[in-house]
């Protein structure tokens, strides 16, 4: 989380978390990146338990603590999409980091989820099919971290 703060991302939108249509608004980041081999969530904050994150790692094991800097990797392309739903289905503040990497993703608790990127046609590959979609941009609104 410290060197993501750090980092100069020139280029940042943000939505509404459409918390009643996550699986199609994963679904569209997911197609919208296009090629995610692999993925990290990198939590910032937990609020609330994290059930579903919990039942994805501890499936066949014990449940465990999620506290703030624990990272959860995906092994292969498959578990990308139900990582990043379990992530915004719980009161968490994450990161997520997909590979390779033209954007990253930054959701907190509030409902609001910040897409950063370095080129303006990293930024557009991501807004323009959540646009297309009427996911609720946030006008005139920096993240600050």
């Amino acid at each position: 989380m410290k060197r993501f703060g750090r980092a100069a991302w020139r280029f940042q939108e943000t939505f509404e978390t459409p918390l009643h249509d996550i699986d199609r608004f994963v679904s569209t980041i997911a197609s919208a990146h296009g090629n995610i081999q692999k993925a990290s969530i990198v939590i910032d904050q937990v609020v609330f338990d994290t059930e579903h994150l919990n039942a994805l790692v501890s499936a066949d094991a014990s449940p465990i603590q999620l506290a703030r800097d624990f990272s959860i990797t995906t092994g292969s392309p498959h578990e990308v999409e139900p990582l990043l739903r379990a992530a915004f289905a719980d009161w968490i503040d994450f990161l997520f980091v997909p590979t390779p990497k033209p954007f990253v993703i930054y959701a907190d608790h509030d409902e609001f989820v910040t897409f950063y990127a370095n080129t303006k046609s990293h930024i557009n590959q991501i807004v323009k099919p959540l646009t297309s979609h009427r996911y609720s941009v946030v006008q005139n609104w920096k993240r600050e971290l």
